[in-house]
């Protein structure tokens, strides 16, 4: 087996867990960031854009995630929120959840 294995770290919400474990928390509100779970029904759209491309589900994107999704959320962030500049090779990176999301933005800010 490689080697280089052992270096890999334990997966990041596992220790935290464990960090977490004897922490009781303060009399505050909770700011919840946990798995976000859908609250209503897919639009008729999405579920057409799935059903149009059934079958590209059997195969993984690239990891930064198409081109074209990337750019259209670059599009969407600056028209929503009146940006400059914003880049979807270097402002964008989608993600599968909330727990890969929170892992990758805090690799950037550690880096």
């Amino acid at each position: 087996m490689n080697s280089s294995l052992s270096l890999l770290h334990p997966y990041p919400f596992e220790k935290l867990s464990q960090l977490f474990q004897d922490v009781k928390p303060a009399d505050l509100p909770l700011i919840p960031l946990s798995i976000g779970e859908p609250k209503h029904p897919a639009p008729e759209f999405v579920k057409q854009a799935i059903i149009d491309n059934f079958q590209h589900l059997s195969t993984y994107p690239n990891s930064k995630g198409l081109p074209e999704l990337r750019e259209s959320i670059a599009q969407w962030l600056t028209r929503r929120f009146k940006l400059n500049a914003i880049s979807a090779e270097d402002h964008v990176l989608p993600v599968t959840g909330t727990r890969e999301g929170i892992f990758s933005f805090v690799q950037v800010l550690i880096n």
